[in-house]
């Protein structure tokens, strides 16, 4: 009898191949990684090792992109669908209007727009003197509006040839244009920058630094004894003096004589006459002025109301001559009518007075024929409007139309 219990079994095929390799590949595998780790390479292999499974990641997403999803393969029945279905249909453009159906269907009062052959520059500033001549159909205001300045400083500018006075314009005369609103001083030897500046009310520093002026404040000196060539004309801007008074007083029948010193038609004693009512009504037979209106800034009291020459002049209310002829002042021939009740009516530039001294008139009635003497530029009717309480007025106000 055998004794089986120290024989070898055969190995079962099944069972003891596959355990007996697991175990090797398993002890394989620790093996090396325990080695790797032992000899401080443990880290860079885990970073080797992840980088090769990033790139076989990307490289098996790019397979699967190219060879399913590009070549139709994905979604290809929605994009079948969408090949089948049919290409919408052009829409046709209309034709373009004909011109002849432009024309006929265009506005009938368009705004225009011209062809500009020129560019227009900003105004720049001017720092000297101008000269302006002036033409026919000018007036002291015109000019003034045409260079942006006041009618004051045109007379300010140019005291010798128009004496203060608007009615002093004459055409071919040479004015000079203030580059700015002031007045305009000829030096005169002795003179102090102090004194001329307070007279026209304003600073010294105001006159050295203006650039039209020309003067150097290093060396200017004493104010009141500065360095400035006598004849020197100069800038003032922004001064303002009082006007020559060339307009005529107050005038009433009380006392005539008042008006003894303004021209050969003043009026002796005057008896008692008619008295007005209050109301004004126009002078003349033209509702509208031609000339200078009332500007009493620019020494200018009073309106230029049109008239040609030789029409006729109206009272503007009763009362009585006190003035009747010529004027030395620039009115030419003059009419001064007091009405009584604290009220003078003032008539220049006359053709011809129709009433005398100490006449009395009635309201409407006619005195005076309009002209164009004394310092006028053409035929019309100076016509002034004075109180005895309100002093000058602007006759605009009181006159009915």
């Amino acid at each position: 009898m055998n004794d089986q219990s120290n024989t070898p079994q055969p190995a079962d095929p099944l069972t003891d191949v596959p355990q007996t390799v697991s175990v090797a590949q398993g002890k394989g595998w620790g093996h090396t990684w325990e080695r790797l780790v032992r000899l401080g390479l443990g880290e860079v292999a885990l970073r080797i090792g992840t980088g090769l499974a990033s790139i076989t990641l990307i490289l098996l997403v790019v397979w699967v992109m190219g060879n399913f999803y590009l070549k139709g393969m994905v979604n290809g029945s929605s994009q079948g669908a969408a090949l089948a279905a049919g290409l919408p249909t052009a829409t046709a453009e209309p034709a373009a209007p004909k011109l002849a159906e432009l024309v006929a269907v265009a506005p009938q009062e368009a705004i225009s727009r011209q062809a500009q052959l020129h560019t227009i520059l900003p105004t720049r500033p001017r720092f000297d003197v101008t000269l302006y001549e002036v033409q026919k159909g000018d007036a002291l205001f015109t000019i003034a509006e045409k260079f942006s300045l006041k009618p004051e400083t045109l007379l300010f500018g140019n005291f010798d040839a128009l004496r203060d006075s608007p009615h002093s314009l004459r055409p071919g005369q040479k004015l000079n244009i203030l580059p700015v609103d002031g007045t305009y001083h000829k030096w005169a030897a002795g003179e102090g920058l102090n004194g001329v500046a307070k007279y026209y009310g304003v600073k010294p520093e105001d006159i050295i630094n203006y650039p039209g002026n020309h003067l150097d404040p290093n060396t200017i000196g004493d104010l009141n004894k500065p360095n400035i060539e006598p004849g020197t004309m100069l800038i003032v801007p922004g001064g303002k003096r009082a006007f020559a008074s060339w307009s005529v007083p107050i005038v009433t029948r009380k006392n005539p004589a008042a008006a003894k010193v303004i021209g050969a038609g003043f009026c002796g004693v005057i008896k008692d006459g008619p008295v007005g009512n209050g109301t004004f009504i126009w002078p003349g037979t033209q509702k509208f002025l031609s000339g200078t209106d009332y500007l009493p800034q620019a020494n200018h009291p009073a309106i230029d109301i049109a008239a040609g020459l030789g029409t006729a002049i109206y009272a503007v209310d009763s009362g009585v001559v006190v003035y009747s002829g010529w004027n030395d002042w620039g009115y030419g021939n003059l009419l001064i009518i007091d009405h009584g009740n604290g009220w003078q009516s003032i008539y220049g530039h006359l053709f011809q007075v129709n009433v005398s001294c100490g006449q009395g008139v009635t309201q409407g009635q006619v005195v005076a024929l309009a002209g164009s003497t004394g310092n006028s530029t053409g035929p019309h009717l100076h016509f002034e409007l004075q109180s005895e309480i309100y002093g000058k007025v602007n006759p605009k106000l009181f006159l009915i139309k």
